[in-house]
This record gives C-alpha cells, structure tokens and sequence, in this order.
C-alpha cells in the first residue's frame, strides 16, 4: 500500500515561497534606498535529515555568538541575527561616523516533531549549525483493530 501524501505538505510549500517574496520586496525597498539605515540579509540554509536528527547549518559570517538569538517551537526553527556596524574614519579635521543595523531572520518549516529540549547549537567561523534530535512519534493514521 503506498503512503498517503501529506495534505499540508503544499500549505507549507506555499507558505516558504510566500516569505522568499517577501524578503525580495525587502531587498528591493532596501536597494531603492527606503530603509537605508537597517539592512536586512538572507540566510543560506541547509537542512539534513538523519535517523534520529535533523542538523541545520545557516550561513550568518560577521556576526557574533552573541548577537544571533535561536527558539523552536511548533515544527518551527526560528533564527535571528542583528548586529551594529560602526565605520570611523578620520580625515585632516574632520571624523565621520557611519552607524547601520544589519539584521537576519528565518523561520524555518521542520518536517517532523523534534525534542526542543535537547535541541544544541555551535557558531564556529560563520556558520551557525543546530542539532535538533526528533521525537519518536507514533504514526497517527493507522491503528491496530481487533478481528471478532
């Protein structure tokens, strides 16, 4: 018997090419100069499904350990990532400061039910890397039933 196709596996398709859109509009505003002063990136995402684990790498270089912010909840992966830049430059008698906030995030859809408390993460050279352990869950659409 073939498995049933998940029906809300094409909301979540929809929803994931819903945000891409509108992280492009944010760019775009961005590059026409609206919100010059906050920048927005995206985040490269990888996703791989093991056994008993899912491990999701997340490119996010200049920032530090401190400054990116991580929840799990709902079958969702949130990640956050902000960061001031400050460029001091000093010519003949007078010194110019230039301030900007940068700032990343991503929800990202986890196709199973995972164990958020025994959820870890590493930050190492730029690449943030979650190790997200799954639930063993029960099959919800079969069940024994006794023959009279």
């Amino acid at each position: 018997m073939m498995p049933r196709a998940n029906p809300f596996d094409d909301f979540e398709e929809l929803f994931e090419r819903m945000s891409r859109q509108f992280d492009e509009m944010g760019r775009q505003f961005d590059r026409s100069g609206m919100m010059s002063s906050v920048r927005s990136h995206e985040m490269a995402v990888d996703i791989a499904d093991y056994d008993d684990e899912l491990v999701v790498s997340v490119d996010l270089p200049g920032y530090e350990k401190e400054d990116i912010s991580l929840s799990v909840a709902d079958r969702s992966l949130t990640v956050a990532a902000q960061r001031e830049l400050v460029d001091e430059r000093t010519e003949s008698e007078y010194l110019r400061r230039e301030r900007r906030h940068e700032s990343a995030r991503r929800a990202i859809r986890l196709p199973v039910e995972v164990d958020d408390e025994h959820t870890s993460a590493t930050y190492r050279n730029g690449v943030l890397t979650v190790t997200l352990p799954k639930l063993d869950v029960e099959p919800d659409d079969s069940r024994h039933i006794d023959i009279d």
